[in-house]
């Protein structure tokens, strides 16, 4: 983009802690994105919404269910079409799942099942309890996550000091290799867990459930349908074990377990899936699969070293201002330029590309170093021609989902209808824990 001159409109209602959205509409809609300051994030709606219907073509092609991980185009995420669409979620926080039913995205049975997707604490059941009986009241269902015995007691001592009769519905959470949450259903730990689970009157064991973080350091269709597969074979010998325990038992599960999988670049490795995951999937399946995955609308950088992806399905950019510039100041000659995206604008999060960012259409500036509230760009092939003062550049990050959390508000643009350089809406993120 070219440099531009100061914005002709006032910036006032910034004058509110917690702009409106309608405010915030009213003061940005139909404005080029020249005209904003910066840093700011700029999502496109058209590309993701595309994002989300190839998510949804992949997941009905194998007869299998998908929860949405909600963030930012919640409903979009949900409602592709009446043949795309999902009421299944997962939330990473209690605010997240307290301004869904907010919305009315449950009064109007848009959302009917809710995974609080972190392992439960005492602290957080009251407010669990309440949005489930939100849920249970339009005959929706709240499910939470459990991977030690400990839990298990905390949820019956919560029911017993409140009386509480319904008894929660529970993923195990599965550990896959990540080493970040779960337990190893190889383990005696996870035999335990699941005699206790089936003792209690305060549970009723829903399904199994893994995430394969470790995944996003994939490069290629090979690895990540390699985890992909540790993911499926990891839930469903988990199910074929409690199956067994109950039928040691002589009890039967009433229902039938989800197995729920997925991380974005196993679910981009469910879409082209490879002979050894077709076998899989049409083997036998000890429950209901689900796909889950939550960065796959937005994506970037870290997803496009994957190989699973490029550069033109990534929705969101963050528009930053060349500040200054310095030729030959790095280390090696290299020219480098001052921008105001700093951490605050990119986060800290490096990726297995290397650097923060990269930018838009000038292949060889990349975003490599930050502080707080500005980066250096540095231009690592001389053939690349320098960046001019004042001028507004396009970043993609390399982690969108902590990019988006470090911003306010979006400006929302819609290549589908032609308005790639224009605000056609805002998208207000539900922000805190």
């Amino acid at each position: 983009m070219a440099a531009t001159t100061l914005p002709t409109q006032s910036f006032s209602y910034l004058s509110d802690n917690v702009p409106s959205k309608v405010k915030l509409v009213e003061a940005f809609k139909e404005r080029s994105l020249d005209s904003l300051r910066t840093p700011a994030a700029i999502i496109d709606r058209g590309i993701f919404a595309r994002n989300c219907a190839v998510m949804y073509d992949a997941v009905k092609s194998w007869n299998a269910d998908f929860r949405a991980h909600t963030r930012e185009g919640t409903a979009l995420q949900l409602q592709i079409s009446d043949s795309k669409k999902t009421s299944a979620v997962v939330v990473s926080t209690i605010m997240e799942g307290q301004e869904i039913i907010r919305s009315g995205l449950v009064h109007e049975r848009i959302v009917n099942d809710m995974l609080y997707g972190l392992p439960i604490g005492f602290n957080k059941l009251a407010e669990l309890a309440a949005m489930a009986d939100v849920l249970e009241s339009y005959q929706g269902n709240l499910r939470i996550l459990v991977d030690h015995p400990h839990q298990i007691q905390i949820l019956e001592e919560y029911n017993k000091l409140n009386n509480r009769r319904s008894p929660w519905s529970v993923f195990v959470k599965i550990e896959t290799g990540g080493k970040r949450a779960g337990v190893d259903p190889d383990s005696l730990a996870f035999t335990n867990l699941l005699q206790n689970l089936f003792a209690s009157s305060a549970i009723s064991v829903y399904g199994f459930y893994c995430h394969a973080g470790q995944s996003y350091g994939s490069t290629s269709l090979h690895e990540a349908s390699e985890f992909l597969s540790t993911e499926l074979q990891t839930v469903n010998k988990a199910a074929k074990i409690a199956k067994d325990l109950l039928s040691a038992h002589s009890k039967e599960y009433d229902g039938t377990f989800v197995l729920s999988v997925g991380s974005t670049p196993t679910a981009h490795a469910f879409q082209e899936p490879t002979e050894e995951i077709r076998r899989q999937l049409a083997s036998v399946l000890h429950g209901k699969l689900e796909l889950h995955a939550g960065n796959y609308p937005m994506l970037d950088l870290q997803q496009i070293h994957t190989s699973l992806v490029s550069s033109e399905r990534v929705a969101l950019k963050i528009l930053s201002t060349v500040l200054s510039y310095y030729p030959g100041r790095g280390k090696a000659g290299e020219d480098e330029a001052l921008c105001d995206a700093g951490a605050i604008a990119m986060s800290k999060d490096t990726g297995p590309s290397g650097g923060f960012g990269d930018v838009i259409g000038r292949a060889s500036w990349k975003l490599a170093r930050v502080s707080q509230e500005h980066g250096v760009l540095v231009r690592t092939s001389k053939d690349e021609l320098p960046l001019e003062i004042g001028s507004i550049i396009e970043i993609i990050p390399q982690h969108a989902c902590l990019t988006a959390a470090n911003h306010p508000w979006y400006y929302i643009v819609d290549t589908n209808i032609g308005k790639s350089d224009e605000v056609v809406d805002i998208w207000v993120p539900w922000k805190g824990w």
